[in-house]
């Protein structure tokens, strides 16, 4: 089976953004292009964590309720949450209701906020675990690297919950670390172009 389909244009686009009408606009619009906002680092990881188990077209229709839920994913706020407020969303019918993953999203907070005081910013800690490209796997043959792998070990020492490897595969993925498009997918190129313009952060 061809790693790519036909979009509205003609154009061929990873095979994955075909499955949900929510998908083709976050493919060709997000997905690959390199992140250095702290918080949408951070947004994303823990979209992926509440993921876990689930789709991620159930995570992306309600990403917007998340983004309300927990205050844009600013993390200094998020971080002074209560169990007032964890109580408080699990009554929160427009997010995933699952304990461990919101109580993980406030932990996590805590230690982006401590991790910040140390590096500076959460990218510059990230994108350390850029893999080499040459390296890679062919595109959208893996579900984890080494650099993954690492990645999710120091941030489980540094007390994150919820980023296991192929969670945090997906996230480097998703924020430009990797440019995962399927090698013939019209967007492939356009990713590979934004992250030769990229300026690594901490660089």
């Amino acid at each position: 089976m061809s790693a790519t389909i036909a979009g509205p244009d003609g154009k061929p686009r990873c095979r994955w953004c075909a499955a949900a009408p929510e998908f083709l606009a976050y493919h060709d619009i997000e997905w690959g292009f390199p992140v250095d906002d702290d918080r949408r680092l951070f947004e994303k990881l823990s979209l992926e964590g509440f993921q876990s188990g689930l789709s991620w077209r159930t995570i992306l229709a309600k990403r917007e309720n998340f983004r309300a839920a927990f205050h844009d994913f600013d993390f200094d706020g998020v971080a002074r949450f209560t169990e007032r407020d964890v109580v408080r969303l699990l009554k929160d019918e427009g997010i995933v209701r699952h304990r461990g993953k919101i109580e993980a999203v406030i932990n996590n907070a805590r230690q982006a906020r401590e991790l910040v005081k140390r590096e500076g910013s959460l990218a510059v800690f990230i994108w350390r675990y850029e893999p080499d490209s040459k390296q890679l796997a062919k595109p959208q043959t893996a579900s984890t690297s080494t650099e993954a792998i690492a990645l999710s070990k120091d941030l489980k020492k540094l007390g994150w919950k919820f980023v296991g490897p192929t969670t945090v595969y997906a996230f480097m993925q998703a924020m430009g670390l990797i440019n995962d498009h399927a090698a013939d997918c019209v967007i492939r190129t356009k990713v590979e172009r934004a992250r030769k313009s990229f300026r690594r952060p901490g660089c």
